[in-house]
């Protein structure tokens, strides 16, 4: 099955069912774990995604973010998590920024669910650029996008 394919379930369920999605905890169920199984992951697997994953920055305690992908062992990617239909503007964003600057991760993504943005440190090492290098829109989306998006797939 196609990626494309495996993406249908989750396109309509996000447009279908959005007035239902209505909290972070409703759409990292309803939308952000199916996005990461059909990208391979194990969601229900600790070792491979860790949930509230802790980003503690100095001396402020229990800081966490809402997902870590592990690769090889080791942190490769923090996402963070906002209800359906939020705009992900720049004070979402600094909270990925703190995360990212403690972790040994190579990317972090921000999402609502249906908006994904993907950032690294591609300026400055381990300082997350201020601007995403890719967005995916589940509802707005291309070829193009999803060959861009299998590159965050486990394999």
């Amino acid at each position: 099955m196609s990626l494309i394919e495996r993406f249908q379930p989750l396109v309509r369920r996000a447009r279908d069912e959005s007035s239902h999605i209505t909290t972070e905890e409703a759409t990292k169920t309803a939308l952000i774990l199916p996005m990461l199984q059909i990208l391979g992951y194990d969601v229900f697997n600790p070792r491979e995604v860790i949930p509230e994953y802790i980003a503690d920055i100095g001396k402020k305690k229990g800081e966490k973010v809402d997902y870590a992908i592990m690769k090889d062992g080791e942190i490769s990617v923090l996402i963070e998590c906002k209800p359906l239909g939020m705009n992900l503007d720049q004070a979402h964003f600094t909270q990925l920024y703190r995360y990212f600057s403690v972790t040994p991760a190579r990317f972090g993504v921000l999402t609502n669910g249906v908006e994904y943005r993907f950032f690294s440190d591609l300026d400055d090492r381990n300082k997350l650029d201020d601007q995403p290098f890719f967005r995916f829109d589940l509802l707005d989306h291309n070829d193009r996008d999803l060959e861009e998006l299998k590159k965050f797939s486990k394999k």
